[in-house]
């Protein structure tokens, strides 16, 4: 496939930086398995070389001489339904395998060992220095999967994209949780710009590593501009407590920003109608702005817009509140 599909859009399921890791390998000689689920397609230097070959920026394993092949099992950052996966063997060009497949289990907890694997995606062949979109036509849940290579070679990146899917009878009716967490299935769905970094960084696990773990505008020379994105919530709820936080952002940050809400079933937000729930407030260089008694609506929602003024970055947006039945 030349063009990009639209899962890409969805939310990496296999990202290091959503949580998930690598558990265990048949080989990975040349280069580890870990760089599988870092960000980006991969680097290539040129003269690099390590104790064991050449430096390369992916998983491979060493030249086959018997029977079998090799495979890489990873755990997903959340549970969710996986709608389409990236095979990328960027970089890779005389020591690509030839084919993949993948498998994948739902295994919440227990031993790997006893993992009831089922196929997703048959073997199917790839190409050197490629990235590789398959779509995936299975609704179940998973947790794992594992990355078959025949019979040997290097994958620069494996991407698995699809939608969290929390248990939310497991979620009590006072129990307060991050709406707005990736890892429970808060999606940004929408913003005006975002030149510098993606939205999605927005609602990902832990404080942003760099400025570049973000959310960033480019400068804005429009009078009284405002950049915005929507985020849908994980669950339809009220929220009682906010983090707007400027890690990293210093001559950069927003000079203040406004919260408000919205209903939005199927994400129907032509018109919708927005409800004021945190006052334009001003925001300070690299910090954690909480609001809890700022708050000015008690409401229920499914969708919220974070508007910035005039322009700039925001690290994280924490929206803690409690689910609505």
């Amino acid at each position: 496939m030349t063009d990009t599909p639209t899962f890409t859009q969805l939310l990496n399921l296999a990202a290091e930086k959503l949580g998930a890791k690598t558990l265990s390998c048949s080989d990975d000689f040349f280069a580890p398995m870990e760089n599988l689920i870092k960000p980006g397609r991969g680097v290539f230097i040129e003269g690099k070389y390590t104790e064991f070959g050449k430096w390369m920026d992916g998983w491979e394993s060493r030249r086959k001489r018997t029977p079998g092949h090799d495979w890489c099992i990873v755990q997903l950052g959340a549970a969710g339904i996986i709608r389409g996966v990236d095979i990328d063997t960027n970089h890779f060009l005389g020591n690509h395998p030839p084919h993949a497949s993948i498998e994948a289990c739902y295994l919440p907890e227990g031993d790997i060992a006893q993992a009831d694997w089922q196929e997703i995606l048959p073997k199917s062949p790839l190409n050197p220095g490629s990235q590789h979109f398959f779509d995936i036509n299975n609704s179940n849940k998973w947790t794992h999967v594992k990355l078959h290579i025949y019979p040997d070679g290097g994958v620069a990146r494996l991407k698995v994209y699809g939608e969290v899917k929390k248990d939310w009878n497991s979620v009590g009716d006072d129990e307060l949780l991050d709406l707005a967490s990736a890892l429970n299935g808060g999606k940004s769905i929408l913003c005006n710009d975002m030149f510098f970094s993606h939205m999605d960084n927005l609602l990902m696990p832990n404080r942003g590593a760099n400025m570049g773990d973000g959310w960033e505008t480019k400068r804005n020379r429009t009078p009284n501009n405002r950049d915005w994105v929507i985020i849908r919530l994980a669950h339809r709820g009220m929220i009682k407590k906010i983090n707007v936080d400027t890690c990293h952002f210093k001559g950069n940050y927003p000079d203040s920003c406004l919260i408000e809400a919205t209903n939005a079933p199927h994400d129907e937000l032509e018109n919708a109608k927005w409800t004021n729930i945190l006052p334009q407030t001003k925001l300070t260089a690299d910090s954690e702005h909480i609001y809890e008694k700022e708050l000015v609506s008690n409401d229920t929602f499914t969708h919220v817009r974070l508007s910035i003024f005039p322009d700039g970055g925001v690290s994280r947006l924490r929206l803690w509140g409690v689910i609505s039945r």
